[in-house]
């Protein structure tokens, strides 16, 4: 390689003046930046005794390197194909028109998000989603925060801070992220007192621990197992056993429902199982029921809390409160999806209940008309569809093992693994799962 290569590479400066719609994009110092990292790559090549890219190849990998950055900054739409509801690594929930309209409202001016605009001073955040909530679950009480994990940690905080929480060895699982229950638990300052065997604990098993005094035990607790199902010589104490035990005590005990998914309606009447509703474990006697706003409610992430007013309250006034609250965005889509639940609409309005309550005949005529649609891309690529059998899933961590039966889209004719990254390299990138050794398309999760 000779030096005269070098010396032929533009100037940084050479570059920004050859470039004037990319400094007034990007501006001067992050076009400079994007410039001089393009330029020290064309001096790589130029030592390697390669062709040196001329100003308009490195402007050209400049500009590109810049578009990579910024979508990188907002994660990029993607279309849905693997048949998951509810698919965490893909944003779980999709959102209704009028969640997206909501927040669409509240990021376009002022909002009173703590006014009352009637007395003409500051009001409580959120009084008319915790409303919708009371009314939903029949709860004396409600509180929203940023998510379920701070839903829970700031209940135990707030109520068994520095006493004994009693919860069965069987529910210390295990969540997506290596998120733990003991760790969440000790994180909030309350002691763990695991009682029972990995599949089997009894009432017994609880009244002991709650009588020990070494214990010091305030709260029973129960845990949704999440992605986790126990299956055989099993044996559980239901939520109005624990309330129960609680009871009984001398001094009052918590009883707590770290519910998970928030099931507002009735899954088996889709074909599923039957997850834990929300008013099942306030009519219970729950203390507090935590759960999920992302999950199967179908609205945005958020940790809903609601129970007795006490409970609820001792959690609105703890400091950890203040750092969990939940975002003006997200309590306006939370608003916007209850709304449905409240006016019967929500398995024709929200996404997730209208997946999982579309019918097979629905999904095998999507079926058709997206293998029609795909027909001359696959011709010109020598791929063929074959619309079969096959199974969704409700995903984030609820309903683990159920599935709901559907038709999907079967291609084949490349290798599976090459042709999904493909799909996944469109412009709005295409998410398939690969099963028996094909590319599958479930039209089911496709919007």
């Amino acid at each position: 390689m000779s030096s005269d290569a070098l010396r032929a590479l533009p100037s940084v400066n050479q570059l920004l003046e050859s470039a004037p719609d990319l400094v007034a994009t990007e501006g001067n110092a992050r076009a400079a930046q994007a410039l001089r990292d393009a330029l020290e790559s064309a001096r790589a090549v130029a030592r390697a005794a390669g062709p040196a890219p001329d100003s308009a190849a490195i402007i050209a990998t400049a500009r590109a390197a810049l578009a990579d950055a910024a979508e990188s900054v907002i994660p990029r739409r993607v279309i849905n194909a693997t048949g998951v509801i509810i698919h965490t690594n893909l944003g779980r929930a999709p959102l209704s028109a009028a969640a997206q309209q909501a927040i669409l409202a509240v990021s376009q001016d002022y909002s009173a998000l703590e006014y009352d605009i009637a007395a003409g001073e500051r009001g409580p955040r959120g009084g008319g989603v915790e409303a919708l909530l009371r009314s939903l679950s029949g709860a004396e009480a409600a509180l929203v925060v940023n998510n379920c994990a701070a839903a829970t940690t700031l209940m135990l905080a707030a109520l068994a801070g520095g006493r004994g929480v009693v919860i069965s060895r069987g529910q210390l699982i295990e969540i997506g992220g290596g998120f733990r229950v003991p760790d969440v638990l000790r994180q909030s300052g309350a002691k763990l007192v695991e009682v029972g065997t990995t599949n089997k604990v009894r009432a017994a098993d609880y009244a002991a621990a709650l009588a020990d005094p070494e214990h010091d035990a305030i709260a029973v607790l129960r845990a949704h197992p999440s992605n986790f199902r126990m299956i055989g010589f099993t044996e559980e104490v239901p939520l109005d056993g624990l309330v129960r035990l609680a009871r009984e005590r001398a001094t009052y005990t918590f009883a707590l429902d770290d519910l998970g998914s928030g099931a507002m309606l009735d899954t088996s009447a889709f074909g599923l199982a039957r997850e834990p509703m929300v008013q099942d474990s306030v009519r219970a006697g729950a203390d507090v029921v935590a759960f999920s706003g992302d999950k199967l409610l179908g609205g945005p992430q958020a940790g809903i809390m609601v129970g007795r007013k006490e409970a609820i309250e001792r959690c609105r006034r703890h400091p950890l409160q203040r750092a969990m609250r939940i975002d003006k965005f997200s309590m306006a889509a939370l608003g916007a999806t209850l709304l449905h639940y409240a006016r019967g609409e929500a398995e024709r309005e929200v996404p997730v209940v209208r997946m999982m309550a579309m019918p097979v005949a629905v999904i095998a005529a999507r079926a058709a008309r997206i293998a029609e649609a795909l027909g001359p891309w696959l011709a010109a690529n020598g791929l063929a569809a074959e619309i079969i059998d096959g199974a969704s899933t409700v995903g984030g961590g609820s309903l683990p093992g159920e599935t709901l039966p559907t038709r999907v889209i079967a291609l084949r004719g490349a290798q599976p693994q090459a042709l999904a990254r493909r799909l996944r390299q469109a412009p709005t990138p295409v998410i398939s799962r690969i099963i028996d050794d094909r590319v599958t398309l479930d039209p089911r999760t496709v919007l």
